[in-house]
């Protein structure tokens, strides 16, 4: 069971990691010379990020922390999504529209989040 302040600091990742879809709409993106290199680039500083602030914060299970994290991004991404591509495009895209690629998103980030809490937990221990 996940207590209360780790489930706070998991929405507070998982809506930080938001700047990396919002900087694809808004363009952003683009400075780092292409969509495809920004995205990669924000995601590895979202992920290092990630990581330094569990770690600083000492949190007793970084998996947890970060898979939930994982988990609160996908959801609010695809909340993101369903409310800006009805703007943006004239009509729903995205994940809400296709229930495979919604599954796809939860579990990707679930990865996403298992795999920096194992490096985190890792470097955790390597530090005591």
């Amino acid at each position: 069971m996940i207590n209360k302040q780790n489930a706070i600091l998991s929405l507070v990742l998982g809506a930080l990691a938001l700047i990396r879809p919002l900087m694809k709409i808004t363009g952003l993106i683009d400075i780092f010379g292409s969509e495809a290199v920004g995205s990669i680039v924000m995601t590895v500083l979202i992920s290092v990020v990630w990581i330094i602030i569990v770690l600083a914060i000492k949190v007793q299970n970084p998996i947890q922390v970060l898979v939930f994290a994982g988990i609160s991004y996908a959801a609010f991404s695809i909340i993101l999504s369903g409310i800006l591509s009805p703007i943006l495009t004239g009509e729903l895209q995205g994940p809400l529209t296709n229930p495979i690629a919604l599954v796809s998103v939860f579990i990707t980030n679930i990865i996403w989040g298992l795999i920096l809490g194992i490096i985190a937990s890792v470097i955790s221990h390597l530090e005591k």
